[in-house]
């Protein structure tokens, strides 16, 4: 059954149209606190936010909800994704809230909710949050409601958790580091604990207004930190997202490093230490056959799973793998962490460049990727993917790239784009697909 407020990644939209309202963000902590108050002890849940100017509206409508519910709110202000899940267990809360829209335009938000085991909730708690937002929420006795405070030490409680992730024996005594925090979540708690770690820190996009999150910085548009690292004569360069649960990185030379490529390195770092699991690691339909073809020459194998990291992750703890992500940036090593953590994985990067004790250009570029293109087609409305022409296209595509190469289409979870990709070891042929197969779907969108 499909969920009509939640998507692959919480509550998401265009701030002050529905759902992404401050009426609804309070229905939400209304009926998440109420769906979690379980046991007589005081309910507690944390609230963290990224820079977005529609951020102070959300919270507050939302502490208005978990409150009139019976629910205590602790308010930790801008920080990381992964800060707000290890927040939430290390402080015994019942739920977390990261209200952001990770890489996102300013003018979207979102809601994603953690469980008290620090996990995205599962489709079965959403759905019943749902329910409960759509009917009639029980209030608590005037004497019960929730009282909310703000924790100021948190930055620091997530710096000290981030830098224990790190090799004890290890240091970036001398490593000049640019870090790019898109003007998001990351932008004090990162450049604070790399610095703590000896690096010579370069930071940018640290400034934000409320409204320029990921606008032209940041791990969804990398080229400006790859100017700085050049420039500044840089060892190497970390691009955070909105939200700082993704990672980009650029070599010394300026160019851009995937999440594939960083996957890739961390795997086969963790292999020779003897710390990886399952064998391999878990990917999602959007890596590039040139990173399995790569784990599979070293005797690794590749799980690949929907798009999505509750996707990756869901895989990882059912079948025991300990690093997965997406070729995106989202890198998940549930070792340290119950979602993707930007910074704990470029700790983990750093410390195989420092070990390996070469530029970034060579430890860092494990396979040459084959040809891959991906596109996206926005439409208005009406379901384009169920058009005739686009399905026969789709089909002869598919029939042409037989066993060369693999094609992947699929509507975004978050947005109304249809996202097409096509990867093989004809660029020219890969190119040609995926520009038939756009032309069809926007003929069937029109």
């Amino acid at each position: 059954m499909a969920r009509k407020y939640f998507g692959t990644d919480g509550i998401r939209g265009a701030t002050n149209k529905a759902p992404m309202t401050a009426e609804m963000a309070m229905k939400v902590g209304m009926a998440a606190g109420a769906h979690f108050l379980r046991g007589d002890h005081r309910h507690r849940v944390v609230i963290g936010k990224d820079t977005r100017l529609s951020g102070y509206m959300l919270e507050n409508a939302m502490v208005a909800g978990f409150t009139s519910v019976g629910m205590d709110v602790v308010l930790v202000g801008p920080m990381p994704t992964p800060a707000v899940a290890m927040l939430t267990t290390s402080m015994r809360a019942d739920l977390g809230v990261m209200i952001s829209a990770s890489h996102n335009p300013y003018a979207d938000n979102g809601i994603k909710l953690f469980g008290p085991d620090g996990f995205k909730l599962s489709d079965a708690d959403e759905a019943a949050i749902e329910a409960l937002i759509d009917g009639d929420i029980p209030l608590s006795p005037g004497p019960d409601i929730g009282r909310a405070r703000r924790v100021d030490d948190a930055q620091g409680r997530y710096i000290h958790f981030a830098k224990s992730t790190f090799p004890g024996d290890l240091r970036l005594d001398g490593m000049r580091i640019v870090v790019d925090c898109a003007n998001g979540a990351g932008y004090q708690v990162a450049p604070s604990a790399l610095w703590e770690l000896g690096a010579e820190v370069v930071a940018i996009g640290v400034s934000p207004n409320g409204k320029n999150i990921n606008d032209g910085v940041g791990s969804t548009a990398p080229a400006l930190l790859s100017e700085t690292v050049v420039a500044s004569g840089a060892a190497i360069g970390i691009a955070l997202d909105g939200d700082a649960d993704r990672l980009i990185v650029v070599d010394e030379t300026g160019r851009v490093i995937d999440g594939d490529q960083l996957m890739a390195t961390i795997a086969a770092g963790w292999a020779r230490q003897g710390r990886l699991k399952g064998g391999g690691l878990v990917t999602t339909v959007m890596s590039n056959l040139g990173l399995e073809r790569h784990l599979a020459a070293q005797g690794l194998g590749m799980v690949r799973t929907k798009v999505g990291d509750r996707h990756v992750l869901e895989k990882m703890r059912a079948s025991g793998y300990n690093v997965g992500g997406e070729q995106s940036g989202h890198i998940i090593l549930s070792d340290y962490a119950t979602t993707g953590d930007g910074l704990v994985a470029a700790l983990q990067v750093l410390a195989e460049v420092t070990r390996a004790g070469a530029p970034a250009s060579e430890v860092l570029h494990r396979f040459d990727p084959l040809p891959q293109l991906l596109r996206n087609v926005r439409f208005l409305g009406g379901k384009p993917l169920e058009d005739r022409r686009v399905i026969e296209t789709i089909a002869q595509a598919e029939a042409e790239l037989a066993t060369r190469g693999r094609l992947v289409i699929r509507p975004s979870g978050t947005e109304p784009v249809i996202r097409v990709m096509a990867e093989g070891d004809d660029r020219a042929q890969v190119e040609a697909v995926v520009t038939r197969i756009c032309d069809a779907v926007q003929k069937a969108a029109a």
